[in-house]
């Protein structure tokens, strides 16, 4: 094992990690000097090399180009959008760590960061490295929530998260119980018509349609704020389409109309072999998909207790306001599906003026 020093860790090479890397550098900070970028993937992409390979760029939340890609000659905007998405991030981003040399380390495991006095000690899988400011940039991916309902331990088919899904090719012929809300369940549900033997929707909310192919302004705007206003009382994150709705795309549209995407309200208890509803119906179920989305992976910071008792970090402008050594770039309203990349600049900003 061997200990290194450093002014700045950056956990996390996904959109904000990526982001702060190339703002410190601009700022005339050496990448593999005088910042680390630690990754755990094995590959370039953030989390979007974990994702399933149906996914396409035109499906899911848009995915904003990184700064400075248009010096690249690169755009997400433009990329083909027939191939799965996870290998076109993965590529741009790959391009992107090479163009701007920004030397992450790969695959780095961050175990936990601890005081050391004025500094803090990043613990990971080669070994730990003595920082003066960290930016935890870590996402989501690896922490996905399941709910718990009566029942689930004596289901005797799969419980399979979004972040464990592959294909729909998967649960051929069974007979499959979705829950979620967003635009993931939707994905799955589309994917696995015509293939699945039956499927069945559930959602705790109900469905808030927005008419259009795109997020309204105003919806993304009560969104970021609603993330910002928890980030800031240290609350736990609420959910972004429960502040945005589904934008109602023509794929989706047509999917109403065949009957497909048809939410029922949340049912009682799962049983070995299927769910019952509260009207006292049953859906047969080899297995559950539970589309009910992520928590920030935040468990690496454990020692430093900065967690509030209402449940998250209190965060404001990217820093945590109990550690002034801590920046937190796509937590809140820097979150990745409303564009991480602005945290970026502002937290490369402000390392900047304490050094």
């Amino acid at each position: 094992m061997s200990i290194a020093a450093t002014t700045v860790v950056v956990i996390g090479a996904g959109q904000a990690g990526l982001s702060v890397a190339y703002y410190l550098k601009r700022f005339d900070l050496e990448p593999g000097v005088d910042f680390q970028v630690l990754d755990r993937g094995p590959a370039a992409g953030g989390a979007w090399q974990h994702r399933w390979e149906a996914l396409k760029l035109g499906t899911a939340h848009r995915v904003n180009d990184l700064p400075g890609m248009a010096e690249m000659g690169l755009s997400f905007d433009t990329a083909d959008r027939s191939w799965p998405a996870r290998e076109i991030v993965s590529a741009y981003y790959g391009s992107y760590e090479q163009y701007f040399g920004l030397k992450v380390r790969r695959p780095v495991e961050v175990r936990s960061v601890e005081n050391a006095g004025v500094d803090l000690v990043v613990h990971h899988s080669q070994g730990e490295t003595s920082t003066r400011f960290l930016v935890n940039a870590t996402g989501t991916w690896g922490s996905p929530f399941v709910p718990y309902y009566p029942g689930m331990r004596e289901f005797t088919g799969r419980h399979v998260h979004t972040s464990e899904y592959v294909s729909a090719e998967e649960f051929r012929n069974m007979n499959v119980v979705v829950v979620g809300g967003g635009t993931s369940a939707i994905g799955f549900l589309l994917e696995l018509e015509g293939v699945a033997a039956s499927t069945a929707w559930a959602s705790r909310r109900p469905i808030d349609w927005i008419e259009g192919e795109a997020l309204d302004l105003e919806g993304a705007s009560a969104a970021v704020a609603a993330q910002d206003e928890a980030a800031r009382s240290g609350r736990a994150l609420p959910s972004i389409v429960s502040g945005t709705g589904v934008h109602k795309s023509r794929r989706i549209a047509a999917g109403i109309e065949r009957g497909v995407l048809e939410a029922r309200p949340m049912f009682e208890r799962i049983e070995a072999d299927g769910v019952r509803w509260s009207d006292g119906s049953f859906s047969p179920a080899d297995a559950i998909i539970w589309a009910t989305g992520f928590r920030p992976e935040l468990r690496q910071l454990a020692p430093l207790k900065l967690r509030e008792k209402a449940g998250g970090i209190t965060v404001g402008a990217g820093a945590s306001w109990s550690d002034p050594r801590v920046f937190l770039a796509g937590y809140g309203p820097q979150a990745s599906t409303i564009g991480a990349q602005r945290a970026g600049r502002m937290i490369a900003r402000q390392i900047v003026a304490l050094l």
